[in-house]
Formats: C-alpha cells, structure tokens, sequence
C-alpha cells in the first residue's frame, strides 16, 4: 500500500496520522510539534489549561516545528469558547472538539478561516457536522480512552461514516501501532487518530510514574469510570478507582467551575493533573482499550517508523 496523504481543507499531512489531544498536560507542544515534524497532524490538549497556558504551548510547538500544530478542546470545558478563540488568536491551523457537540465552533471556524474537527461516534452526527460545515471529522469508538460517546466498535461504525459524508474521515480508537493504521486505511479512512501509543512516547508530557503505570498494567486492570462530565471514561485501575467503585467519598472540598455541566462525584481535572505529575495513587489515568499491546515507551520517529513500514507492507 502506498503512504496516502491526509487533506482536511488547505492542509495536507505527508502520513496520514493525527495524534490524540490527551489532556490534561498530556498532549504538550514537544508532543504535537515531534509528531509535526514526522508529517503527521500534532494536537495540543487545550482542556485544562488557561487560555494564556494554551496560547504559549501553540507558540512553542510553532518554534519548534513549521508542521501542521492543531489543539483539542473538550465542549465540556466551561472555558470551551474562550479557548477556542485563543488558539485562533494565535492562527492554529485545525480544531478537532470532543465531549459534546458544539454547532457555535463551525461558525467561528468559517469566521476565521480555519478548519473544525468534529468526533463522532455515528454517522447521523457525521451528517450534521457536515452541513454544519465540518472540515473532516474524527470517528471514535468504545475502544478509545477517556470520554466516551459509544458502546460501538469504531471499525463497525466508520464504514457507515464513509458512506454518509463526502468529507475526509478520520478513524480512532484502538489504534496502536502500523499495523492497526494500515487496517484501518483498509476500512476506507483517510486516515487515523492514535492517542495511547503517542502518551507513552518519550515526547510525551506524561511523568514517567504515568507511563511505567500503563506499561505495567494488565488488560483486567481496565475500569469503566463514570466521569463528572455525565460520560463514562476508560481508565486504568489503581486505589482512587478502587475507591471510587466502592463508593467511598472522593469529591473535592472546593470547586473550580471548570465544567459548565458536573456532577461532582470527583474532580475529573483534579485526578487527571494528580496522574499527569505522577501521582498513581490518586490520579486518574485514561487509556485506550488496547494498552497492553504495548510494551515499551519509544520516541515519535519510531513510532512513525513502525507505521510506515506497516502501511508499505500492507
């Protein structure tokens, strides 16, 4: 198989690879810019971040790369639309947006001049961004970590998105290595998201604790949380989900506002960053379904090395 370019609107990414905008502090400017540098699409994680957090991480990732540098913004964030306008202050060349479904972000899209990613999880909502004047969309299944949106597996969903829209289509969820790529492109999609096999990179702003954790959990180790966002989210068992399966109180005194929705069962912010520093008793690691597939943290070049010798073979 020959390496397919992937077009969304003006951009074209020489591999057709989008990395995953893992929040919180996961998906930093070395992360995005290394995966630019290798021809893909680079995602900094907005979530999380203060707008002026964000607009420095974009202008980092742009000294470090002339790539292709987008952001990830969760619609669940109370500062979606804040964030959203910073990193087109500051020229970002896509949006890709999850957690919720925004029809206000297509229209500051087309205001100014860049293109918005959507992540679906069926094709009646591939159809709407569409019209809505999506540039592309991300389709995700219940193999992906974090919040998830679909009991459906994405290789059984993607083909009814290829048929619904003329936009390109993205795959996600699952994807772990060339192998997994080049099956996916098979399916029909132009091209694929991968997030867990790019947090444990060495470009990755995870701490080291975070990424021997995913290295050294187990595939049983794998829990379905119910997040305050109102979604479940895929994570990996250790003592805060043990404590929180068992019902024990593990809300936090005090609240940042960082939702606009929450049901305050835990500070999914709070766990997430605890994780991200290297706390792995009362951090909240998220990961995709296929984590144990991996088995040692490699550095972006080789991961894409992988993924070019998988798609050539193929």
């Amino acid at each position: 198989m020959k390496i397919p370019e992937l077009r969304i609107a003006h951009h074209i990414a020489k591999m057709p690879v989008i990395q995953g905008g893992m929040a919180v502090r996961i998906s930093m400017a070395p992360l995005a810019a290394a995966v630019a540098e290798e021809g893909g699409i680079g995602l900094i994680a907005g979530s999380g971040l203060s707008v002026e957090e964000l607009k420095q991480e974009i202008r980092e990732a742009r000294k470090r790369t002339k790539g292709i540098i987008g952001v990830n913004i969760m619609f669940a964030v109370r500062e979606f639309a804040q964030l959203v306008k910073a990193a087109f202050d500051e020229k970002i060349d896509l949006l890709v947006s999850g957690a919720g479904f925004s029809r206000d972000m297509f229209t500051w899209g087309q205001e100014a001049g860049i293109p918005v990613v959507p992540i679906v999880s069926s094709a009646k909502l591939a159809r709407l961004s569409e019209k809505l004047g999506a540039a592309a969309v991300i389709v995700e299944g219940h193999e992906a970590g974090g919040h998830l949106g679909t009991e459906r597996p994405m290789r059984e969903i993607l083909p009814e998105v290829k048929e619904a829209v003329k936009i390109p289509v993205i795959g996600a969820g699952g994807v772990m290595d060339g192998q997994d790529v080049a099956e996916v492109l098979r399916l029909g999609a132009d091209g694929v998201q991968m997030g867990t096999r790019f947090a444990l990179s060495t470009e990755s702003s995870a701490a080291p604790e975070w990424k021997q954790h995913l290295l050294d959990a187990q595939a049983e180790d794998m829990v379905i949380v119910h997040s305050p966002v109102g979604l479940p989210g895929r994570g990996i068992r250790n003592p805060f989900t043990e404590a929180l399966a068992a019902g024990k109180n593990v809300r936090r005194i005090g609240c940042d506002q960082c939702l606009k929705h929450c049901e305050r069962n835990f500070c999914i912010m709070e766990r997430l960053i605890k994780a991200q520093q290297g706390d792995m008793k009362e951090g909240l690691v998220f990961s995709g379904a296929h984590y144990s597939r991996i088995k040692k943290v490699l550095s972006v070049h080789e991961i894409f090395e992988d993924i070019r010798e998988q798609i050539l073979r193929a």
